[in-house]
């Protein structure tokens, strides 16, 4: 009877043990009500993993529950916080991937912020970005310079439209081209998209993201 005894403790002390390691993570489909986990995103792995720097290990001044935490924080060249294992590390903010508050993703781009109201297996928002442009001399400006043609480019400001590939986590522009190239990923929806004429293609090009985010949902694991 003792053996049976000790058998079963062990044996209960075992499962449990067994229990103890077994990964809560769960897949849960994406829909506008789902909220991202608050926090910084040192990069796009951890989007997807849905585990950001939370703002309780991030090394700051600033009041956790300022609502422009985040603001304030990543006007800072390096964003200090503790790892997984307790230590403290550093990172340039112009590397981080974007942040998450109250839910909604924001990702940077030229040092910008922006944020993502199109979630799903391609996502889609819009960002300022810098373009440079040539300008030609004119023969009749009195600072016309003979030895040259070109003025120095002069930098100027575009809003501009992008998709992020959330299998990839590639950025691209929003257009045609680029949406038919992720279309090839679903044979049907690509041929019904290549056979319209291509202005009829640039008038569709939103109707068709999210025919296919709806055919191919966006998982995300909670914890």
């Amino acid at each position: 009877m003792k053996v049976i005894k000790i058998f079963f403790i062990i044996s209960v002390f075992s499962t449990t043990g067994v229990f103890s390691q077994v990964d809560t993570t769960k897949l849960v489909k994406y829909s506008p009500a789902f909220k991202f986990t608050e926090g910084i995103y040192l990069n796009f792995d951890q989007v997807r993993e849905n585990k950001p720097i939370l703002k309780s290990r991030i090394v700051s001044d600033v009041n956790i529950r300022d609502i422009d935490f985040f603001e304030k924080v990543l006007r800072s060249k390096k964003i200090i916080y503790y790892d997984d294992y307790g230590i403290k590390q550093a990172y340039e903010i112009e590397k981080i991937w974007g942040y998450c508050r109250k839910g909604t993703l924001y990702i940077q781009v030229e040092g910008e912020f922006n944020r993502i109201p199109v979630v799903g297996k391609i996502c889609h928002f819009v960002a300022n970005i810098t373009v440079y442009r040539d300008r030609y001399y004119n023969q009749y400006d009195p600072y016309y310079n003979y030895n040259s043609t070109l003025r120095p480019q002069q930098p100027s400001y575009e809003l501009k439209q992008f998709l992020l590939d959330f299998e990839t986590g590639s950025i691209m522009e929003y257009d045609y081209q680029t949406l038919s190239v992720i279309l090839m990923r679903d044979p049907d929806l690509h041929e019904e998209f290549i056979n319209f004429k291509k202005k009829k293609r640039k008038k569709l090009k939103f109707l068709y993201l999210r025919k296919y985010n709806e055919k191919h949902p966006l998982y995300i694991p909670i914890y």
